[in-house]
């Protein structure tokens, strides 16, 4: 339950959520829901474990400096990087637009579903998931022997390597050739990315790299300058990094820094530390990325779900089992709408057959004793199947107008175009792949 599913990127709590969110209709455009309605919803009928761990999953899937793309839209205090969310009576949510890009196509059978943990109902054992989520949030996770850490990246850089994987199938493309569209991570907090072994991460999906918090020298009075960091690594939050100078000043490890003051406001993160004068702000800035979290560590370890089994991805695999998923659910869709289709264009073509000797059809009707009597004289009569037989003694009047009959006419003519490209679509892999 720790580990993600490369196909949807989530976790069983993260999905379960979801779709708890999904049957309970909290959709973009409708009216926020508490948060501890959705929590108790999901615990009940899904995922039988605390309150506590669902709340906290709601929440990080609501914050926009945890995750590039939230799949939560929340209303309340969420938290911040130094301080915890409020509590589930407190705050409101419902589901984001890009929450519903994961679920949209669940109603047309494009994914299996098993059992819920009681036997009362069903939930998805993976989402269609048009969004790659697993490369754009990352994710991270410690299970019983095993742990996984991926980084998040930018969405337009993903969707430059999906293609090429998509496109380029024979030879497959190499991971230089990947790594000139995905440069490197992309976190939702900004900071500066410090190639260290990207490409080995990329590779094998084990790797590490160093990211910075973005800072610069600005000149504050005559003879004084400062370093204003305006971007913090990953996760760490402006008082953290304030203690930790807080520290480094009062045991005298920080010589060349004079003073220090969280200036963050709406505008944004504006943290300023004054240099003493005639000290090299540079040489102080290297000390800081030394010695305070304005540098951090991150170490890569894409460990993901495929096939129920706990498997190490790099950026090839990772953006190829995504497309497999796709176009697997692209068929599974088409299908689905093909055989919706011919059901309907099967019944229409019932009640054509109807209206075009509907004076033959009213004088079997008014002479059958019964409703079963009437269908088998029918099916006889007209050569009909079962359900074209009781669509038709199930037409209303209206149907007899000769303006009724025209739009059950284009209704048909519309789904035959719909059916061949149906076909066209299922019978070609290209097809499907654009």
């Amino acid at each position: 339950r720790a580990i993600p599913d490369v196909r949807d990127g989530l976790k069983p709590v993260q999905r379960r959520i979801l779709w708890s969110m999904l049957q309970m209709g909290v959709r973009p455009g409708t009216p926020f829901r508490k948060s501890a309605r959705i929590v108790g919803d999901t615990m009940g009928r899904y995922h039988p474990h605390g309150d506590a761990a669902i709340y906290d999953t709601l929440t990080r899937m609501g914050q926009d400096f945890s995750r590039n793309v939230p799949f939560i839209d929340p209303q309340g205090n969420f938290g911040s990087l130094d301080d915890p969310p409020a509590a589930a009576r407190y705050t409101e949510c419902r589901l984001s637009d890009a929450a519903m890009d994961m679920v949209r196509e669940l109603d047309e059978d494009t994914v299996d579903f098993r059992p819920t943990y009681d036997g009362e109902g069903e939930e998805p054992v993976v989402l269609p998931a048009a969004l790659p989520n697993v490369l754009v949030n990352g994710t991270s996770g410690i299970a019983v022997g095993m742990a996984t850490n991926m980084a998040p990246h930018n969405l337009r850089e993903i969707e430059a390597a999906i293609t090429l994987v998509m496109r380029q199938r024979r030879p497959k493309p190499t991971v230089d050739e990947l790594m000139a569209h995905v440069t490197g991570p992309d976190f939702p907090s900004g900071g500066i990315v410090v190639d260290d072994d990207l490409r080995t991460a990329y590779e094998t999906g084990r790797g590490s790299f160093r990211i910075r918090a973005r800072a610069h020298v600005e000149q504050v009075t005559r003879n004084r300058q400062a370093i204003v960091v305006t971007e913090l690594p990953y996760l760490v939050g402006a008082e953290r990094v304030m203690a930790k100078l807080k520290e480094l000043v009062a045991s005298e490890k920080l010589a060349g820094v004079a003073g220090f003051a969280n200036l963050t406001d709406m505008s944004g993160l504006r943290l300023q530390i004054d240099v003493k004068p005639a000290v090299n702000p540079q040489a102080v800035l290297q000390e800081l990325y030394r010695l305070t979290p304005l540098e951090e560590t991150f170490s890569i370890n894409n460990v993901v779900l495929v096939d129920g089994v706990p498997t190490t991805l790099g950026l090839y695999d990772l953006c190829r089992h995504y497309i497999d998923h796709r176009l697997d659910v692209i068929v599974r869709r088409t299908t689905f709408r093909l055989e919706k289709a011919e059901h309907r264009l099967h019944i229409l073509e019932g009640l054509l057959i109807a209206l075009d000797a509907i004076d033959e059809v009213v004088a079997i009707i008014r002479s059958s004793q019964d409703a079963a009597e009437a269908r088998d004289r029918l099916i006889e009569r007209f050569d009909l199947s079962d359900v074209q037989a009781a669509h038709i003694l199930d037409m209303p009047l209206r149907r007899l107008t000769a303006l009724a009959k025209l739009e059950l006419e284009e209704e048909a003519g519309g789904l035959r175009t719909d059916i061949e490209e149906y076909n066209t679509l299922l019978s070609s892999e290209d097809r499907r792949r654009t």
